[in-house]
């Protein structure tokens, strides 16, 4: 039991692109990136496992950014065209690619990047996809000209990725959802209907990632309007729990998210973050540890698995290096709590 995992992305090595950014181009020319993508797959999947993560990813080492690395290989979308948008709710703005026309998958987006993983670790791997209203919400479209027909159509493309990961031995598929924490409405009126297209028919374990962001600058601003208490949670908690996903990754350490509000999501799995990503603090095991017992005031010790609040990539490698040692040993403290009581 409390088996640690991350949420999925780890800082790429500073030769491979500009660190301490989000959307950091990359520093090899093509006839080497993609050896050096793999380079830092194997770096990743060390250090993870160094640490002493039981459920590890690719670090998303192959990614320039979490939603685009995995559009840029659909058809219907034009990469050559980029429109400033507001997204996250005008958060903050960013150049997207256009929707042009209607959306294919031709081939395998991930499945290399999936099998290098899977043949280079035997701990249980992880990957994650972008799940459709958060891809929605980082395009520009031109041809489906609604948000709810552009998101199922994505779901249709993620759900036919998904299956073929689940065939080459991924052990959990996360769809990443920050949109979720953003757009209460929609994930009752369409977001966990496209959520269940994606994930329908897998074979393996299914999680959403809902969190607030990376420790970037607009999302810090952000939390400082959210005011005392975070309840953002407390809307759709009920309605995931309804749902088929197994597993739902939430952000705790650092935040003002009630821990009640992880009751609502009674017969899930909770990815229980544990490690701030907005913070260059690296935690102590014994706060680790504290979390994790607080949280079992609310759900069943079995059903916890301490991860990180986010994904690290705008981060020191040091740093995060250090936050997931710090991530194992909180783990162990409490496991062993656990065991003694």
């Amino acid at each position: 039991m409390l088996e640690t995992t991350i949420a999925g992305s780890l800082p790429k090595p500073e030769w491979l692109a500009e660190p301490g950014k989000l959307w950091a181009g990359w520093r090899l020319p093509p006839e080497l990136l993609i050896q050096g993508q793999r380079d830092a797959v194997l770096v990743a999947l060390k250090e993870q496992e160094a640490a002493g993560i039981d459920i590890v990813t690719d670090g998303e080492q192959s990614r320039q950014h979490f939603v685009h690395g995995f559009v840029e290989r659909i058809q219907g979308i034009d990469f050559t065209r980029r429109i400033s948008v507001g997204i996250r709710a005008n958060r903050y703005k960013a150049d997207v690619p256009v929707v042009t026309a209607e959306l294919r998958r031709d081939r395998p987006i991930h499945r290399d990047e999936a099998r290098w993983a899977r043949a280079h670790t035997r701990r249980r791997l992880k990957f994650t996809i972008p799940g459709p209203m958060t891809i929605v919400d980082t395009i520009a479209d031109e041809h489906y000209g609604d948000r709810q027909k552009l998101a199922h159509a994505f779901a249709q493309v993620i759900n036919a990725e998904a299956l073929e990961l689940a065939g080459e031995g991924v052990d959990v598929i996360q769809l990443d959802e920050p949109a979720f924490n953003v757009y209460l409405d929609e994930v009752g009126d369409w977001g966990i209907a496209c959520l269940e297209e994606a994930i329908d028919g897998l074979g393996c374990k299914t999680a959403v990632h809902i969190c607030y962001g990376y420790g970037i600058p607009a999302n810090r601003a952000w939390k400082d309007t959210l005011g005392e208490e975070w309840r953002q949670y407390e809307h759709i908690f009920p309605l995931l729990a309804r749902s088929a996903v197994d597993q739902v990754s939430v952000e705790c350490a650092g935040s003002r998210v009630p821990l009640p509000l992880l009751g609502l999501l009674k017969g899930k799995d909770v990815l229980l973050g544990c490690i701030d990503v907005a913070t260059d603090r690296v935690e102590t095991p014994e706060e680790v540890a504290g979390l994790i017992v607080a949280a079992q005031q609310h759900m069943p010790v079995e059903r916890l698995y301490p991860c990180t609040n986010c994904g690290m990539v705008p981060m020191d490698r040091g740093i995060a290096r250090k936050k997931l040692e710090v991530l194992s040993a909180g783990a162990h403290l409490a496991r062993t709590g656990a065991q003694r009581s």
